[in-house]
């Protein structure tokens, strides 16, 4: 795909690639973003994988690349640093799907009864819906990674409720309500239950602390990963009342 976007079986499509050109990141981070996010992306429909050739300086080679839909590439963009090169692609993407579909589109026939103009009207009133259901969805996706955004790794869960910008003592009590966190009996950290560490929401980490004296010591902490920050962000039921 030489464009940024281009039709594919009479849908416009881009593809792993172009955002990765596009974005200035590497092809390899933005399959793998792919990949984490795919449970969030197949809500928006199948994400088709493809095999395609390359030439590298010792001969051809080929690479997977995944092709996108148009709901595909906006909410996997939400998942990226939102840095001034990736808002510069965020416009050109919209400004390319939105070109594309206008050319691919028939010109629109004019009613010629007033069943007929009804039955437009309705039409469009249903399309309209459906996009409004659409933002709806993606729109506290993109808010929530707005938010979160700086963040780079794992957080203990005090930095992450700074970066929810809630109070570490109601996230501790939410993460504790909702089975993400929970102490062993006679021990004082928290460990993170492991359908959250399996998940991708919670690692378990051993960490050095330094004591008063001076000396260190090792610690198992709990930690919530970028996936885990971006569900937890989604989540407004663990903000304090105002």
């Amino acid at each position: 795909m030489n464009s940024i976007v281009a039709m594919n079986n009479g849908q416009a499509v881009t593809t792993s690639l172009a955002i990765a050109d596009g974005t200035g990141s590497q092809h390899k981070n933005v399959l793998e973003l792919v990949r984490t996010y795919w449970a969030d992306l197949e809500e928006f429909g199948r994400v088709a994988f493809e095999t395609r050739p390359f030439e590298t300086a010792g001969g051809q080679q080929n690479r997977e690349v995944a092709v996108l839909n148009e709901q595909h590439a906006s909410l996997l963009l939400t998942y990226m640093r939102n840095s001034d090169i990736v808002r510069k692609f965020k416009k050109a993407l919209v400004k390319a799907f939105f070109e594309l579909t206008q050319r691919a589109q028939p010109p629109a026939a004019i009613p010629q009864s007033l069943s007929e103009a009804l039955r437009l009207a309705a039409d469009l009133a249903d399309q309209k819906d459906q996009m409004q259901a659409q933002l709806a969805i993606v729109a506290p996706k993109a808010q929530a990674l707005d938010r979160i955004s700086g963040t780079a790794g794992s957080v203990c869960p005090t930095d992450a409720a700074k970066n929810l910008q809630v109070r570490p003592r109601v996230l501790f009590h939410w993460l504790q309500e909702h089975r993400w966190l929970y102490r062993r009996v006679g021990c004082p950290h928290y460990c993170g239950y492991q359908d959250k560490i399996q998940a991708g929401l919670l690692e378990q980490k051993i960490t050095v602390v330094s004591r008063a004296d001076g000396t260190e010591k090792s610690v198992e902490q709990v930690r919530i990963t970028p996936k885990g920050l971006a569900r937890l962000a989604e989540m407004p039921d663990f903000r304090e009342a105002a």
